[in-house]
């Protein structure tokens, strides 16, 4: 006997609803960002953000490098390569003590 209804279609995986984990990556959240993205740029409005992208006064300028100069002091501060001259002190050497 026939089944009254036709054998289904396999869903396309973008057609597919998501069920929390995705594996290696979430594929859904990169198509949804890259889509809003494109779609953003293509805009009036995101075109206008493309055209000032950089244009800063001068007092952001100065705000600007000076967050740069005090993350650099911070990271110089918690690097531990730069404390020990190059050297992490957290890897061991490889080769055998005599």
């Amino acid at each position: 006997m026939a089944s009254k209804h036709p054998p289904k279609k396999p869903r396309a995986p973008q057609d597919r609803p998501t069920t929390g984990n995705e594996g290696e990556g979430n594929k859904t959240a990169d198509r949804n960002y890259r889509e809003a993205t494109t779609e953003f740029v293509q805009s009036d409005r995101g075109k206008r953000e493309i055209e000032n992208a950089g244009n800063v006064s001068p007092e952001q300028e100065k705000d600007i490098r000076r967050a740069e100069e005090q993350a650099k002091q911070r990271a110089k501060d918690h690097d531990p390569a730069e404390k020990t001259g190059g050297q992490d002190p957290t890897v061991r050497s490889s080769r055998p003590k005599h």
